[in-house]
């Protein structure tokens, strides 16, 4: 059932539409307390989605709550969780994205 919510969700977390993007970001925040370690078999998933748009975005709304979310990420999450899936995307990305992933994985 988790999997199959957050399937539908993750197209929400980089949707064309910069509000929906942004409220998506900022819903996913507020979940992760919640939630914890229980997103483990969707968190291959959901990092690229919140990760690959959003943390090089030039919107702050969006940079911002992308930041918040990778931030709640590592402070609810246990590390070994987010230590392949936060390579493999900093592996791949450029500018502020990549420097934020970097500052992560440090």
């Amino acid at each position: 059932v988790l999997f199959q919510i957050f399937d539908a969700f993750k197209s929400r977390l980089h949707d064309s539409n910069s509000k929906v993007n942004q409220v998506a970001l900022e819903t996913m925040h507020k979940m992760i307390p919640l939630l914890k370690d229980n997103l483990s078999p969707v968190i291959n998933m959901l990092i690229p989605a919140m990760v690959d748009n959003n943390l090089n975005s030039k919107n702050p709304g969006i940079y911002a709550a992308a930041t918040n979310v990778i931030q709640a990420l590592c402070q609810h999450l246990d590390s070994s969780l987010l230590l392949q899936p936060f390579c493999t995307k900093a592996q791949f990305l450029s500018g502020k994205a990549k420097q934020e992933l970097t500052e992560r994985l440090a």
